[in-house]
Order: structure tokens, then sequence, then C-alpha cells
């Protein structure tokens, strides 16, 4: 009954729209390669590239086959997230930052950051996220998928951060 499930795939964006009952729409992605993603602790969102999915919890033919579903574990890039820690916080948590060659933005970046930055108000905690700061020297990040690129045509969801990430990490390591 219904029709055939969309496979969401990892690759160059790719959505149809598909007529429902009652004249509804929706939005089937048939392949994507980006999403929103939040960082819960810091209240930020950044749009941020799909670089591979990692871990699902329902089968293991998804992540072999690379598909994006709800509650997938995949790796994204970034660099949003590493400009958005280096304007807006004192702390080094981060090495090496992404070259930029364009000079405008880079003075334009360098007056942000002479405006905005202060010391993060858990400056004493930020230990904790150890595994957390590696992983984004890595160009690593984890995140879980939270939207259903099947129905809306997206890939939003959120960074792993703490137990969640470490318990996501010894998953991984497993397999």
């Amino acid at each position: 009954m219904g029709r055939q499930s969309s496979n969401t795939k990892l690759g160059e964006k790719k959505v149809v729209t598909v007529r429902c009952r009652g004249g509804n729409i929706k939005r089937r992605a048939l392949r994507i390669n980006e999403g929103n993603f939040s960082w819960v602790s810091e209240k930020v969102s950044r749009k941020s590239k799909i670089l591979e999915v990692l871990f699902n919890a329902t089968h293991n033919e998804l992540v072999r086959t690379q598909r994006v579903v709800k509650g997938c574990v995949v790796s994204i890039d970034p660099t949003p997230f590493k400009f958005y820690w280096h304007i807006n916080y004192e702390e080094k948590k981060i090495n090496k930052l992404p070259e930029i060659k364009d000079p405008k933005r880079v003075q334009e970046l360098e007056e942000k950051k002479a405006s905005k930055q202060k010391k993060h108000p858990f400056s004493d905690q930020l230990d904790k996220y150890h595994s957390f700061f590696e992983n984004l020297n890595r160009n690593r990040l984890l995140a879980r998928i939270t939207s259903r690129p099947g129905q809306t045509g997206r890939a939003d969801g959120y960074l792993l951060e703490g137990k969640e990430l470490d318990f996501y990490l010894k998953k991984i390591e497993k397999k």
C-alpha cells in the first residue's frame, strides 16, 4: 500500500514533488548532499555539506549504500562551525582554519572577530567536550539527521556532543 520509498542517496541534490491525497505536496529527495545542522549547546545553526553516512541503527545496508534517512549519523563538513567559534570566542580550541583567498572577505571576518570576540561563558567546563573539538580539528563532525529526507526534501539535524557523541563513536568503532 502506498508508494515505493525514496531511498535518498548521498549525492548532488535532486528533489521531485509528489502529489498526495487531498492535493498536498511532498518534496521527495532522491539525492541530497547538504543540510542545515544545529549546534545545540551554542544555539546556532549553519548549512553544511554531508560527507558520508557513518551509522544507522535500523540496517547496516543503509550505511553501505550511503542512504540518508531520519536517525542516521552522518559526517559533515565543520568549516562553518569552525568560523563561528573562531569569530565569537577567545579560546583556542581550533588548530587550523581553511584559507580564504579573497582579501576583502578576510578583512570583513577580522572586523567581525574584533567586535564580537569574548570569553566563552563555560570556558572552565570545555574540557568535557574534548572529543567534540578533536573531531572538529580532524574535519569530521558527527551529526544526526532529524528530518525525513524522503518526505520533506531536506536533511536537517543536530551536532552530536557529550555522552551521545561518545556513544556513537563507540558504535562506529565496533564496525
